[in-house]
Order: structure tokens, then C-alpha cells, then sequence
């Protein structure tokens, strides 16, 4: 099978936009400093991979395309950082940090982020060239909290993806950690993605 059946199924359903960020500002004398911006996984603290290195993009603004199909409508109203991540072999990863700042906010997105891969799995099943499984991998007592996600697809013409997911918070921040490639359940490092996301919320600040 190509690289290019490796994201066909999750990039033949992502919706385009929602990649512009907002414009940076000067702070105005005598201001508050600003809060540092929270930090974002390294390469070396993805998976590891059996067959290739991880290697991490520059952090850009908005929300990665991978994420937009199922997240976008939720983070409409935030701005937010990403960091991409690439194997040789095609298998990829994304981590969205989203800064809401007010605890009890940032507890209601992490919230509907949750329910939202849940309705994302359901919204791809009802497509006919698609079938979709989900999986609960359970929470993670880190920081204020982290919880789990798996997803698999299969498409009529071969493409078989699976997904794991995961949304924690930090205070008034949120982490979206997002890992895919060719395979299904089986094929799933549920463990080192455990261990991905603990590392990326205890990272954040």
C-alpha cells in the first residue's frame, strides 16, 4: 500500500481552513508580563517508532489540519499553537495547545473535546466508504486530568488507519495529542502513547 492511503482516510474527511493566527502585539508599557507560552512535546518523546525516527516541524499557529475534521468547529472561539511530527513511513502525530486561561472555561472545552472525538468517530461511521470503531483507553492522573481515545477506519478502497487521541489540561491550558498510521487496533502503542500524553501535559509549564 502507497504513503499516500496511509492518510487518505482522515485527510479525505478534514475540512480546510482554520489555519491563520492571530497577529502578535506589542505590549504597552507598564504592562503585566506576558504568562510564558506553554511547551510542546519533542520528537524524541513521541512513540518510538520500530523503523524510523520521529522528526518535529517549527510550532505554527491554528489548528493542524489533521485535527480540524473533528476539532474545528469546538476551537473556533480560541486561539491555539500545533506542532506536526513525521516518520519516514508515514506515520504522524500532532499536538494542539490551546490557552483559554480561565480554569473552569478550559475545563468545559477539554470537556467537549472528549465528547467531540466520540462524535467524529460516529460522523465518520455514517459516510458509506467508511467504517468507524471506537475505543476508551481511560483517564490519566496527571495534572488536572487526561483521557484517552482510539479510533479505527476502514475504507472501500483499502485504507485501513487507526488513531489514538488524547485531550488533558493544565490549569486554563488544554493539550490535544493526536497519533496515526496504517494498521488497526492491534497495531496501536496504547502504552508509549500513555506515556506521550502524560509527558505533554506535565510539559505544558
Amino acid at each position: 500500500m502507497s504513503k499516500r492511503t496511509r492518510t487518505g482516510t482522515l485527510a479525505a474527511l478534514v475540512v480546510a481552513g482554520l489555519a491563520a493566527g492571530a497577529a502578535l502585539t506589542a505590549a504597552p508599557a507598564g504592562a503585566a508580563p506576558k504568562a510564558p507560552a506553554p511547551k510542546f512535546l519533542s520528537a524524541t518523546e513521541l512513540p518510538p517508532h520500530p523503523s524510523s525516527a520521529w522528526t518535529a516541524a517549527p510550532v505554527a499557529d491554528g489548528v493542524p489540519e489533521e485535527m480540524q475534521y473533528c476539532f474545528g468547529d469546538a476551537l473556533l472561539a480560541y486561539d491555539s499553537r500545533y506542532r506536526t511530527f513525521r516518520t519516514e513511513l508515514d506515520t504522524g502525530a500532532q499536538q494542539l495547545n490551546v490557552v483559554v486561561g480561565d480554569n473552569a472555561k478550559a475545563k468545559a472545552l477539554a470537556t467537549r473535546l472528549d465528547k467531540e472525538v466520540k462524535r467524529c468517530v460516529t460522523r465518520m461511521d455514517a459516510d458509506p466508504e467508511i467504517e468507524a470503531d471506537y475505543k476508551s483507553y481511560g483517564s490519566l492522573p496527571v495534572e488536572e486530568g487526561a483521557r484517552v481515545h482510539g479510533f479505527a477506519t476502514r475504507a472501500s478502497w483499502g485504507a485501513m488507519d487507526i488513531h489514538l487521541v488524547s485531550v488533558g489540561r493544565d490549569g486554563g491550558t488544554v493539550t490535544v495529542v493526536q497519533w496515526g498510521q496504517m494498521g488497526d487496533f492491534t497495531d496501536a502503542p496504547v502504552k508509549a502513547f500513555k506515556k506521550t500524553t502524560t509527558t505533554a501535559v506535565n510539559k505544558l509549564y
